[in-house]
């Protein structure tokens, strides 16, 4: 097996990014474009494997600098094909790191899939395929969201399903500055931006404590 797609591509923006990972993060997009042929984990327009680590593995890796490794738990919101939440866990794996990371996806055959990439690469995971806004979670736990619902959505969801959260990393499009402008009219927020590294109408949200006005 050829790593070199991944870490060429990888080092360009991690250059401390070990050969496990890449290793690991090419077995991973050998079973997406597998997997892809049966369901629709990413878009079958682009399926080839530069595009899925320059638009997908470096997007998702671009938020480690607010993964605190030494934390218990992340749970990522909304799984589908495991991006972020396979990518931290990769991650997590060989930096030594025992987090365990806890994917909600309620797509029968997505769950099945993130079981299978877990189960193949050794990750430290749980799958749950459950409707997250009926689960309850009090563990201090870094929440992270790639595509899931809008900002206002998953900040309710917190407030009401997981009130002891660490931080909410959440990844914000095109619009993301209006929907920001608009949830602080309802909505206290300790946060920090940074700016996307894939994308220059997108960045990444940072949050670390909220409150209702």
């Amino acid at each position: 097996m050829d790593d070199s797609i991944v870490k060429n591509n990888l080092k360009k923006v991690f250059p401390n990014v070990s050969r496990e990972t890449c290793i690991d993060l090419e077995k991973y997009i050998d079973l997406i474009m597998q997997e892809n042929n049966v369901i629709n984990l990413i878009s079958r327009a682009n399926i080839n494997r530069e595009y899925i680590v320059k638009r997908h593995i470096i997007d998702s890796m671009q938020i480690i600098d607010f993964i605190d490794f030494n934390q218990k738990k992340i749970i990522d919101l909304g799984s589908g094909s495991g991006l972020p939440g396979i990518i931290l866990s990769i991650i997590s794996k060989n930096n030594g790191s025992k987090i365990k990371t806890a994917m909600y996806e309620k797509s029968f055959h997505k769950a099945n899939f993130l079981k299978q990439v877990s189960t193949n690469l050794n990750l430290n995971t749980e799958v749950l395929k459950e409707n997250i806004f009926d689960h309850t979670d009090n563990d201090k736990a870094i929440i992270t969201s790639r595509a899931f619902k809008p900002l206002p959505v998953v900040l309710e969801l917190l407030n009401t399903n997981f009130k002891n959260f660490k931080n909410l990393i959440i990844f914000m499009g095109k619009t993301g500055n209006e929907i920001l402008s608009e949830t602080l009219k309802k909505w206290k927020l300790d946060y920090e931006t940074k700016k996307s590294i894939t994308n220059n109408d997108s960045f990444i949200l940072n949050i670390k404590g909220i409150k209702k006005i």
